[in-house]
């Protein structure tokens, strides 16, 4: 019977979950934009955003780069296991560069773009 030579690489059980959630990206190490809900000062971050239209029947429609009145934020990674997403927007409250406070259905957001 044949053995393959295989390299032992000494690592903890935390490390190489951290690694293969690092790799299919269900986690970010990245941060590039930063959300705090203004009620309880909760904040996440992520490495990238995407605003979200919705049909009539609260369904996705489109997906934009930029916010508008009844889009939601969803903060990356983009896939199934998004970090956030808020309600949609019912209003925007202020805009600058690199910065926009909005409020939704239920709360009020800020969000700085970090890099």
């Amino acid at each position: 019977m044949s053995r393959l030579k295989q390299t032992k690489i000494p690592m903890t059980l935390e490390e190489n979950v951290l690694k293969v959630a690092l790799e299919q990206n269900v986690i970010e190490n990245e941060f590039n934009w930063k959300l705090v809900r203004e009620h309880d000062r909760k904040t996440s971050q992520s490495k990238e955003i995407m605003w979200v239209e919705w049909n009539e029947e609260g369904r996705f429609k489109a997906r934009h780069n930029e916010p508008a009145i009844d889009r939601s934020l969803v903060m990356s990674p983009l896939n199934m296991n998004f970090s956030w997403q808020t309600t949609p927007i019912t209003e925007v409250l202020e805009e600058k560069e690199n910065y926009l406070k909005f409020k939704t259905k239920n709360s009020v957001y800020e969000l700085w773009k970090l890099s």
